[in-house]
């Protein structure tokens, strides 16, 4: 597209000049004699450049001048003078002409001065398009941007930040601190004085920003210093990412992972987890099932503590750790003298439990004579001390557990039918260890911070070995055993990673252990990267993790060609 002029003047032989001149050189030329006719063309279409006399009969070439600046068109405007040393001439270049030409006319001066012009409109242009790109960039950003000065005067902001941080347009030109005063608590101006102070980028990451009237958010906080062409620092732009939502997921993957003390990311667990949420507001008798050692009193707990008695006592009772006569005073209390060495009045655990929740676990071995006490306190919420004919009125909710198999104790007539109906109101079925392999690793990990912690050791992690062995175990007892061969480990290692060697006897014969080559799954070359990369490249611990010798470990890492900086 060829480069368009347009020449304003009323003397015809200027405009002739200019029009033969600037047409040799290949450039689209039109005329016109003052100020009325080049509006009209203006309107018309686009020019590159305007030569404009300074002196016409209808205006001057300021007015055309204030007109092009006023319609913002990208358009260098040239005064023709016939004295350049006039005071209307060194003022249009005041109010923004590119220059002026004197009369008469040289050519080349006029081609020099028209090249110089469009190379000026040519960068003028593609400053504008780079500052579009980065303004839209700016206010697209999803991060709130703040610009400051070296005095700490706010100069820029995005829309982000106007949402993120309540700042308004209006608040450009004010202090920094001003802003923030009885808005924010946050460290986002400590951040831009040091950056202002020693121009060096600072970053802060997950700072709780507490704004008045909004709810507390998690934010990451990175500063840039603004360099002018001596390097100078002549303010600083403060970047800000809301974390919010990442921690809101990251806590919500910790809580799939547990569910206040109990352990677990496995599907089964899952399960159990919904069951508690449906189930802790709900003013329901509950049975928990499962075998020994699978976690039924952390369900108690938490049916307990998530619910809206978890303020009110929770009281635990073991029905199979007393005989019946002591058991039904531990229950229900006992007036003095009610049997020899009654004292006096005790209250008993379903009056303490008053207003929260009664535990009773191994509910399947409570006697005939208890039960029928028992089933009184569920149908009619209340029942007799020991010795007492006076009824004790009682407000509590009842979770049971057991790992016998009460249906068949209903059958064998050890169990009322019409009890076992009325604590099975629901029932949470804990699975056993080995049908959630996968939840191993984990309890791995809680145990072996809560023994570091117990012991005051600083073991880093199990073996390869170990672990294999542990997801490769029937777990007859369950948590508790695992639990148990974690403290076991403890108590005999005395490095910084668990090996075979530290297992009790039951698991140094675990068939994994008598296969050849002792280690069959998995890449090698994989998992020896992962084992130096967790060590930090310490090759004797690498070493002990993976359950071989450091002389194995260097031929793996010669084969491999393994490198520190590998991923």
């Amino acid at each position: 597209m060829s480069v368009r002029i347009l020449i304003i003047d009323d003397e015809e032989s200027i405009r002739f000049t200019f029009h033969r001149f600037l047409k040799a050189a290949g450039y689209s030329v039109a005329t016109v004699a003052g100020c009325k006719d080049a509006l009209e063309r203006l309107d018309a279409g686009s020019f590159d450049l305007v030569y404009a006399d300074i002196i016409l009969e209808d205006g001057t070439g300021i007015d055309i001048l204030r007109e092009i600046k006023a319609r913002r068109l990208n358009c260098p405007v040239i005064i023709i003078t016939g004295d350049p040393m006039i005071t209307t001439a060194t003022e249009s270049i005041r109010l923004g002409a590119f220059d002026y030409i004197a009369k008469p006319i040289n050519q080349e001066s006029l081609l020099t001065l028209t090249r110089n012009a469009l190379k000026y409109k040519a960068a003028y242009e593609e400053k504008e398009r780079y500052r579009a790109n980065l303004e839209a960039i700016f206010h697209s950003v999803g991060d709130a941007i703040i610009t400051v000065d070296e005095a700490m005067v706010l100069t820029e902001l995005n829309e982000a930040a106007t949402t993120l941080c309540s700042f308004t347009r209006g608040d450009i030109g004010k202090p920094f601190a001003t802003i923030l005063a009885g808005s924010c608590e946050g460290s986002c101006a400590e951040l831009l004085k040091e950056t202002i102070a020693n121009g060096k980028p600072r970053r802060a990451e997950r700072m709780e920003c507490a704004q008045k009237g909004r709810s507390t958010r998690i934010l990451n906080l990175q500063t840039y210093p603004l360099l002018d062409s001596q390097s100078q620092t002549r303010g600083v732009v403060l970047v800000i990412h809301d974390d919010t939502r990442v921690v809101e997921l990251t806590k919500k993957v910790a809580e799939l992972r547990r569910f206040h003390r109990i352990i677990g990311k496995s599907g089964p667990m899952q399960r159990v987890y919904s069951l508690i949420h449906a189930l802790a507001k709900v003013q329901t008798t509950v049975l928990i099932t499962g075998e020994s050692g699978t976690g039924k009193e952390l369900v108690a707990e938490a049916l307990h503590f998530a619910g809206e008695r978890g303020h009110k006592p929770l009281v635990k009772i073991n029905c199979s750790a007393l005989p019946e006569n002591l058991l039904e005073a531990e229950m229900f209390g006992h007036v003095k003298g009610a049997f020899t060495g009654a004292i006096s009045d005790n209250e008993g655990r379903f009056q303490k439990a008053d207003g929260g929740t009664i535990f009773f676990d191994e509910i399947g071995e409570i006697s005939q004579k208890i039960q029928v006490k028992l089933l009184r306190v569920l149908e009619e919420s209340e029942f007799e001390r020991v010795g007492s004919s006076v009824p004790t009125k009682v407000d509590v909710r009842l979770i049971a557990a057991t790992n016998r198999d009460l249906q068949e104790r209903v059958s064998s007539g050890e169990l009322r039918e019409d009890l076992y109906y009325r604590l099975k109101v629901v029932e949470i079925r804990l699975p056993p260890l080995r049908d959630r392999h996968g939840d191993i690793p984990l309890l791995v990990e809680h145990f072996r911070a809560k023994f570091n912690a117990k012991f005051k050791k600083n073991i880093e992690a199990i073996s390869a070995d170990v672990l294999s062995i542990f997801c490769n175990y029937s777990w007859p007892g369950n948590v508790r055993e695992l639990k148990h061969a974690m403290e076991h480990a403890f108590v005999m290692c005395n490095h910084t990673i668990i090996t075979c060697e530290h297992l009790p006897q039951d698991f140094i014969k675990a068939p994994i252990l008598q296969r050849s080559g002792r280690r069959v799954q998995g890449n090698h070359a994989l998992e020896t990267l992962e084992a130096l990369n967790k060590t930090g490249w310490n090759k004797t611990k690498a070493a002990r993790l993976l359950g071989i010798n450091r002389v194995t470990l260097y031929r793996r890492i010669k084969k491999f060609n393994l490198k520190e900086d590998a991923f």
